[in-house]
């Protein structure tokens, strides 16, 4: 008896799944950061590129919105609490510095650059990258472009604030920073349960509801609530986290066909140049907690960092830098982002409208496709 060939769609969602693992591996290897997610959304791109029509469920992105909530929520700790008691004028002038000098690299990026109003916004936006790409899809930005400008930007963060590392610590900096890198938490099935029940009753009452990136924004507010009343903790294992951020990255790869990957191309040497301008203001804002606050500077340097937390965090903990205030300072730097983002996107887009520029990512009226099918 002859067996039937299996159906087009299963065969194009194996190889994404094959695909997603060896490119993902490769970049681990590679010390890449955000493999997790850079990894399937290259596959994505690959398969989208070759034709495939197969689209990751709305029910699958949602879930995967809600697990990368709890992520963020799981930040808010009873210490970093403390610490934004003590030290409040400084964290509050790093937040506003960071939030303030990326506004004007998406500004100017929108303004005088080809990229459109919100894809410089949501890009440039400093830190929590897979929400600021899954929120942007929810307003109608092109997340295929925004994903571009935020990994760009992380991976720029990465380089220079091991860079930094090296010149301050010397030798030091890679003995201590590899160890940090691998270590993996325990396992907790108490605080996996509450993580998997946050995410689905929050990102549901999120639909429900009809909160903007509500499949986001409501478990990362209950998350929050409960990690930082003590109720639980909640946990977000490696292998989750991974289909997670697998399901966002092939959501965000599959949109992309031959004229959108050049309309990315094209644009990257401009997103190149705006990471950089984001990262530099940053270390502006740096010196002068350095100068007129009297910081360390590595302190300083790896709190205003935008983006990169779990790396700055290990270099932090290297260093002998004060872990307790990085860590945050950049937790209340990617809880204002999300809060701050929608308004900002739609000020950028309404103060740089060009009706004279051709935009990068738009050959007509139609406007960019959101993040789900």
């Amino acid at each position: 008896m002859q067996i039937a060939p299996p159906a087009k769609p299963l065969t194009w969602w194996a190889s994404l799944v094959v695909l997603s693992a060896g490119v993902t591996l490769a970049l681990s290897a590679a010390s890449v950061p955000a493999s997790i997610l850079i990894g399937p959304m290259l596959a994505g791109i690959a398969l989208g590129l070759a034709g495939t029509s197969i689209q990751v469920p709305r029910a699958a992105i949602t879930a995967a919105q809600g697990v990368v909530g709890c992520l963020i929520a799981t930040s808010i700790t009873p210490e970093v609490l403390g610490e934004v008691v003590r030290d409040w004028p400084a964290l509050l002038f790093g937040v506003a510095a960071t939030i303030v000098a990326s506004s004007l690299v998406g500004f100017l990026c929108a303004r005088y650059g080809r990229l459109p109003g919100p894809v410089a916004a949501w890009g440039s936006a400093p830190g929590a990258a897979a929400a600021m790409v899954t929120m942007a899809g929810e307003f109608g930005a092109d997340a295929r472009l925004v994903a571009v400008m935020q990994y760009v930007r992380v991976i720029c963060v990465v380089l220079s604030a091991s860079l930094v590392s090296r010149a301050m610590l010397g030798d030091a900096a890679a003995t201590h920073i590899a160890p940090g890198a691998s270590a993996a938490p325990a396992f907790d099935a108490v605080g996996l349960a509450a993580t998997l029940t946050v995410a689905m009753v929050g990102s549901w009452l999120g639909r429900v509801l009809r909160v903007p990136a509500g499949g986001l924004l409501v478990p990362l507010v209950i998350g929050a609530a409960l990690t930082a009343g003590g109720v639980v903790h909640l946990s977000v294992p490696t292998p989750l986290l991974a289909l997670a951020y697998a399901g966002i990255g092939w959501a965000i790869g599959l949109q992309f066909e031959r004229a959108s990957l050049s309309r990315s191309l094209r644009a990257l040497p401009e997103i190149a140049l705006a990471s950089l301008g984001t990262v530099a203001l940053c270390a502006g804002a740096a010196w002068v907690m350095v100068e007129g606050m009297g910081f360390p500077p590595l302190t300083a340097y790896l709190a205003t960092s935008p983006g990169g937390i779990d790396t700055v965090a290990i270099i932090a903990l290297a260093g002998g830098a004060d872990t307790a205030f990085v860590m945050a300072l950049q937790t209340l730097r990617v809880l204002a982002v999300v809060a701050s983002g929608p308004a900002i996107a739609r000020l950028i887009a309404r103060t740089t409208k060009r009706a004279s520029r051709r935009p990068i990512s738009g050959d007509g009226p139609a406007g960019d496709p959101p993040l789900s099918p």
